[in-house]
């Protein structure tokens, strides 16, 4: 990766003063530092004059400390910096991304306890990010972390897009709300899941959406989880101000450190523009470079699956119905009945991979071809799967030898249902497995509570894991897509290997009830902050008892809107989720799906509300083809779409897939039409979205 920086000579300011004030690049945020009277250090943040953060304490609470790193603090050094790169993502939304901000690190001392913390703060053009730096020292080596007391002080009773805060799972449709209904609207936001725990009914998660009364938009968010457990917020109702809220661990504590060491950076993301917020940075910016010498083997990835006719209970993971319990080694599969549902068998694999090839597909995964799928769920079972072992009607290299005439790769799957132990003892096999076979990327999955028993998914012990599969992976020159793992902090520029996650309600909810029509139109304000989303997009049969008769669920979308997915909910790894044979129905449309691109040289944000709408345009990486994308919530609206984002003095051709006029996403969402204009930069298009609907547009070079 290239890069370009400036570096400006740090300067020392006055060690006596225990206020400081620090602005952004372009002067619209000013931040300012204060030691309050006992020694708690605080700061406030203002946006174009107007404060945004209210005063604000910093500190944390140690285990079997009296004072802890809270307060009785005195300024002992102050130091500044500014900074200004660009430089060059293995993947993205942009070929090249500026990071450019001014900085205040100061460092503070407990005279009492002779030991000192350092609290960094960079100020970017759209928010703010600090953290906790504990430098080495004699008397601050190893400590516990019993809290993490970060406050965000709202100033007034802001709309809010929120979902409960949990230790275990974001798989929850968004509220929007007061921040002081929270609590009353906590209860009717709760949907079951295999693995959650709530906190409190004033807790929610990062990232967190609002937007004030006077139009400011606010977003609160961490950069850079590792070696950290995953941060919650907690809403003081009377003050009105949100407090951080660590993830615990099994005895209840929220973190082990040895320094030196650093925490995440806490991150506030501040515009007049929604647009603003989805296009920033800062969450990126504030993580490490790139760690990885040879990035070659990365590259996005458009894919299909055998996994959406489980999902909707048309076929089965399982082999067969006849095991009451499986033990690994001594199970014997071909002693049993198979059930006939079984999707992962060899003859049902190669039909896919046809489909896939002939329309131009990258890769193909399968789920539930390994055994043990009888007896993986809620059991509490430690040594579930191994990785290595197929069923007896999945012929692993006959599959591979198959998928590779087709030159279509094959995507691992590895569900390890919450054993993560069990995963760490298979990984260099089960890597070895797929580079044996030439599977180049795999799906984890951590489905069910952790094992050990009482760890979080979102404590320090399972982030550890996360990043510890991530690096392991890349020796092996493997990518990752997550699911049910920790949601994105920016961790993909230091590890671009980390392909993808899911780390939210997706498209399967879709089957398991329904998710709220406007849910995809919040997905990028909160969720996407951190990083890309394998949304498992491309829905066209939208009644899933066509499927399943026992399944009355319905997806709440327009055929436009699923095609609009893939320019809006970014991802370098994208699915076309739906069977085959509901393509084959609408290949026009499926069309879009085949050419939309996957990497991209510009993204531009045209207009967006949360929870309303959103539209965004991006050029693919290495062409002058553009791609937009529309998603409506559930008011319908019309949109002029001013093109003038085009290169000037070229003419194009746009195929533009529409809602229909009597299109909605309950009562008529297969309804579209479709259109081709030839467009220039000058050229404005109108356009309307149904409720639940949207639009997509392929412009291409004439």
């Amino acid at each position: 990766m290239k890069s370009t920086i400036a570096l400006i000579a740090v300067l020392l300011v006055s060690l006596s003063s225990t206020g400081q004030e620090l602005n952004s690049p372009n002067s619209d945020l000013t931040m300012s530092f204060e030691l309050l009277t006992d020694g708690t250090p605080t700061y406030t943040l203002h946006y174009k004059n107007k404060e945004v953060i209210a005063q604000s304490k910093l500190g944390l609470e140690l285990v079997n400390e009296s004072m802890s790193l809270r307060n009785g603090f005195k300024v002992s050094n102050i130091e500044t910096n500014s900074f200004d790169e660009t430089w060059t993502p293995v993947w993205g939304e942009q070929a090249e991304i500026r990071n450019h901000y001014n900085e205040l690190a100061i460092t503070l001392e407990q005279p009492e306890k002779d030991r000192h913390i350092i609290i960094r703060f960079r100020l970017y053009n759209e928010g703010l990010g600090l953290r906790y730096e504990f430098p080495q020292q004699d008397n601050l080596v190893y400590f516990v972390i019993k809290e993490e007391h970060t406050e965000f002080a709202m100033t007034g009773d802001h709309t809010a897009f929120w979902i409960p805060g949990d230790y275990d799972s974001q798989e929850y449709d968004y509220t929007t709300s007061k921040l002081s209904e929270i609590s009353i609207r906590f209860d009717e936001a709760l949907t079951g899941n295999a693995s959650q725990e709530q906190f409190a009914k004033t807790g929610v998660q990062t990232s967190l959406m609002m937007k004030t009364k006077d139009g400011l938009y606010l977003n609160l968010h961490e950069a850079a989880l590792k070696e950290y457990s995953l941060m919650n917020l907690n809403l003081d109702e009377s003050s009105m101000i949100f407090k951080s809220w660590l993830t615990p661990d099994a005895v209840g504590n929220k973190g082990y450190m040895q320094a030196p060491a650093v925490s995440p950076w806490r991150t506030i993301i501040v515009s007049d523009d929604a647009t603003d917020i989805l296009a920033s940075n800062m969450t990126l910016n504030l993580n490490e470079p790139n760690q990885l010498e040879d990035t070659s083997w990365i590259k996005p990835i458009k894919y299909m699956g055998v996994w959406w006719e489980m999902i909707t209970g048309k076929s089965s993971w399982n082999y067969t119905d006849e095991l009451p319990s499986v033990k690994l080694g001594e199970t014997d599969y071909l002693k049993t009945k198979p059930n006939g549902k079984h999707a992962a068998n060899t003859d049902n694999v190669k039909r896919y991979i046809d489909f896939a090839s002939k329309h131009g597909f990258d890769a193909l995964l399968v789920e539930g071809w390994n055994e043990g799928w009888e007896d993986w769920f809620g059991k509490s079972k430690d040594y579930v799967f191994d990785f290595v072992t197929p069923y007896p009607d999945f012929d692993v290299e006959l599959i591979q030898e198959y998928a590779a005439s087709k030159n279509i790769e094959m995507m691992m799957h590895h569900e390890t249902s919450g054993a993560v132990r069990n995963y760490e003892r298979h990984l260099d096999t089960a890597y070895q497995f797929m580079n044996t076979y030439g599977y180049t990327s795999v799906k984890s999955g951590y489905v069910g509570d952790i094992i050990p028993r009482g760890e979080h998914h979102y404590g320090q012990w399972a982030i550890n894991h996360f990043l510890y599969a991530v690096k392991k992976a890349a020796d092996y020159k493997i990518m990752v897509n997550a699911h049910e793992a920790v949601r994105p902090t920016g961790l993909r520029r230091t590890y671009p290997n980390l392909i993808g996650n899911e780390s939210a309600r997706g498209t399967e909810f879709q089957a398991f009830g329904g998710s709220n029509p406007n849910h995809v139109t919040i997905l990028p304000f909160t969720r996407l902050i951190g990083g890309p989303m394998d949304y498992t997009p491309g829905i066209f049969e939208m009644d899933i008892s066509k499927l399943n008769p026992d399944n009355n669920s319905h997806v709440n979308a327009t055929i436009a809107n699923q095609l609009a997915l893939y320019v809006t909910m970014y991802s370098p790894l994208q699915m076309a989720a739906d069977l085959p044979e509901n393509y084959n129905r609408f290949l026009d449309v499926f069309q879009f799906i085949k050419d939309v691109a996957l990497d991209w040289d510009e993204s531009h944000y045209l207009e967006a509300e949360p929870g309303e709408y959103i539209t965004v345009a991006r050029k693919a990486k290495g062409e002058n083809n553009w791609f937009v994308g529309n998603v409506n919530g559930v008011t319908p609206r019309s949109t002029q779409l001013k093109l003038d984002f085009l290169e000037k003095g070229k003419t194009y051709e746009a195929i533009i897939y529409a809602d229909a006029k009597d299109a909605h996403y309950k009562t008529n969402p297969q309804a579209y039409k479709i259109s081709k204009k030839k467009v220039t930069y000058q050229s404005t298009l109108k356009l309307n979205s149904a409720p639940g609907g949207g639009f997509a547009i392929s412009i291409m070079e004439h």
